[in-house]
């Protein structure tokens, strides 16, 4: 699958693709792109972080996959390559908040004709969560995937005691902005939340999606939330061979209402 068009965020050469397609990622992020993947007849529009635990990007895996499988339902689909925290640059490394960034910069490329959400897997979930918290984007909706989006603060760690994330960059991003914590509420989203978690994920404990769901308890959230029994981290649209099968038609039920 390949973009109608890459649009540059950010100063420096355009990104190159490691591996052969459908298992292409992004290594070594140079700068921020957006790559557009547009219908004739859009319903919405869906700005798409790929995951890669904020080291690299799974581009294809969590990135095209998920734009042709929002081309099919009727929505342009903006895949969202964004730099690192922490990662090496010219002279330094990239700020802890570059991912953010690249994200609202990706946002003011989307025309907000229509409903506008925003959709992330894993480390893309947490980020799709950062970018929904912010002033003025008004998302339809969120849609967040076995992502880490709070129980790696370092106050609030699940299991208890864990290490920090290194580098020290994206250790601290990851504490600027838990997401879906009542304690923190300038990382709580207002819009429409749908969450997708597979309930023995080693590598994104409940705990993440646990703490939001309380969130929107107590604080009268809309928040649909989906636990698989039996579904590996990074399930996506390929390991559906579980419950977890019903996810994309979940999700597609659940824009086709909130947008």
């Amino acid at each position: 699958m390949i973009a109608l068009e890459v649009i540059p965020l950010s100063p420096g050469a355009a990104n190159v693709l490691q591996g052969d397609p459908p298992d292409r990622v992004i290594d070594v992020v140079s700068r921020g792109e957006l790559h557009a993947y547009r219908v004739a007849a859009p319903r919405g529009r869906v700005l798409v972080c790929p995951g890669g635990g904020y080291l690299r990007l799974m581009h294809d895996r969590e990135g095209t996959d998920i734009a042709q499988w929002l081309n099919g339902l009727g929505y342009d689909a903006f895949v969202l390559a964004h730099r690192l925290p922490g990662a090496p640059r010219e002279g330094g490394v990239w700020p802890e908040d570059v991912a953010l960034i690249d994200g609202l910069a990706a946002l003011r490329h989307i025309d907000r004709d229509l409903p506008l959400f925003v959709l992330g897997l894993s480390s893309g979930g947490h980020l799709a969560g950062v970018l929904a918290c912010q002033p003025g984007v008004d998302a339809a909706g969120l849609l967040i995937a076995y992502a880490p989006i709070n129980a790696n603060h370092s106050d609030h760690k699940a299991p208890a005691g864990k290490p920090d994330y290194p580098p020290p960059q994206k250790q601290a991003f990851y504490d600027a902005w838990p997401i879906g914590l009542a304690a923190e509420p300038h990382g709580v989203p207002r819009c429409p939340v749908f969450l997708a978690y597979a309930l023995h994920d080693q590598a994104v404990p409940i705990e993440h999606a646990l703490n939001f769901i309380r969130t929107a308890r107590d604080e009268g959230l809309d928040l649909d939330a989906h636990l698989f029994g039996a579904a590996p981290h990074g399930f996506a649209l390929r390991e559906l061979d579980g419950t977890q099968a019903a996810w994309p038609e979940l999700a597609a039920q659940w824009m086709a209402r909130k947008g």
